[in-house]
């Protein structure tokens, strides 16, 4: 369930023209990061690593606030550790976008934190006690991956939504009624005594679901799957491969008003994952592709990578930006520019890209040819960073963006 992005790929040109965006696109997608570890823990200040994913062009952070770890006695509230991580997200203009998840033993027969409260009160006033407290936060998603049953039991579409997402959606639109609460923050398979995200939909559906947005995390479910191919289309799991299948059970169940976030993605890499991992250079590659494949499809708003940094024990999590010793992998370049291939006709090919973060600037986009990097022509992003660009190129010709603002280049896209 995840691949890093690595990126040499492709496209060549000696002409290029500004093509109009697509009408079905979603140019208001923000891009973020989850890394709680990282983020709370990690090398140097708080405050330093933080600004670090604001270099990054990041536009969303994903916190999880666990409430067994706030409350783990009743009515006795530590706010330590998640008053700092979201001042200081706030402070440096990040938008948190908040999971509320894990039930303190008090509340749940002395069970362990992935069962659900045996009342949908305590949960309910602890989402209206956080919402309260942090006023900027706009963001939120309830629980994570409930329809697998390492996450939430009993794994139930119906416990989720009348224990947990309900009663925490009123909640949390009393105390905060700006804020956008999403559920589902499905996994994309059921795993063994889970429930499929395709049942699950139809699940909350019928237990009468409140939410403004369907929250999934679309993980490949094989190596060799990419963003745009790859998945299952006649199975009940959803991945990035088969986002459509999301999107259309998502409008069916809840209607076509309602917005869908991808809260966690992202492709381990080889090294060091030898089994799940795929190249450096694909990761970085993987990663451009999913960022595109977000922003064409309708109603996504977000899109999550997951991780920052690799985790230190090898049967973890592999799909850091950087890896375990903090040396920036190509995805990191690919994370703040992303740029692939939208199609290639003949020797027509069209370019997506972006410039973290969102804000007109002027870019380069540059061809290697003549044994170095030729400019193509300067151009100038949306307002949201994005751009696309038909340039006359073949098969093998190579491109990549050059910003003169961040001093510094994309991962070189390959046309194929």
């Amino acid at each position: 369930m995840r691949r890093v992005l690595v990126s040499v790929i492709a496209l060549a040109a000696l002409a290029a023209a500004a093509v109009p965006a697509q009408a079905d696109a979603s140019p208001f997608v923000r891009y973020g990061i989850q890394d709680d570890a990282w983020l709370e823990y990690g090398p140097g200040t708080l405050d330093a690593r933080v600004g670090e994913l604001r270099e990054l062009g990041t536009d969303v952070v994903r916190v999880t606030l666990n409430w067994r770890q706030i409350e783990p006695r009743k009515g006795a509230d530590s706010w330590t550790r998640s008053d700092a991580v979201l001042r200081s997200l706030h402070a440096h203009g990040i938008a948190p976008l908040v999971t509320l998840y894990g039930t303190p033993r008090w509340a749940n027969g002395g069970r362990s934190e992935n069962w659900a409260p045996t009342s949908k009160w305590t949960f309910a006033g602890f989402a209206r006690r956080v919402a309260k407290r942090y006023p900027f936060v706009r963001l939120w998603t309830i629980w994570n991956e409930p329809n697998q049953r390492r996450w939430l039991r009993p794994t139930s579409p119906a416990v989720y939504t009348q224990r947990l997402l309900n009663t925490a959606y009123a909640a949390i639109h009393r105390a905060s009624p700006h804020s956008l609460v999403a559920g589902g923050v499905t996994a994309p398979r059921a795993s063994s005594g889970g429930v499929s995200p395709v049942a699950w939909i139809a699940g909350m559906k019928k237990a009468h679901a409140r939410l403004d947005a369907y929250a999934h995390n679309p993980y490949p479910l094989r190596r060799g799957e990419t963003p745009m191919s790859g998945g299952c289309d006649h199975c009940t799991t959803i991945t990035m491969a088969t986002l459509p299948r999301l999107l259309t059970d998502v409008r069916r169940a809840f209607g076509a008003r309602t917005r869908i976030w991808l809260t966690e993605y992202g492709y381990q890499t080889n090294p060091p994952d030898r089994f799940l991992g795929v190249s450096y250079a694909a990761q970085a590659r993987y990663l451009a592709e999913g960022a595109l494949r977000a922003y064409q499809a309708p109603r996504v708003d977000i899109l999550v990578h997951y991780l920052v940094r690799d985790e230190p024990t090898v049967g973890r999590w592999q799909s850091g930006l950087f890896n375990v010793r903090g040396i920036a992998k190509p995805a990191a370049a690919a994370f703040r520019m992303p740029l692939t291939v939208v199609a290639r006709h003949g020797l027509r090919t069209t370019l997506w890209g972006q410039v973290r973060p969102g804000g007109r600037s002027t870019f380069r986009l540059q061809q290697f040819r003549g044994g170095g990097w030729r400019n193509v022509g300067a151009y100038s992003a949306s307002a949201r960073g994005s751009f696309r660009r038909t340039v006359r190129a073949g098969a093998g010709a190579r491109f990549r963006i050059w910003s003169p603002v961040l001093h510094g280049a994309s991962p070189a896209v390959v046309v194929r």
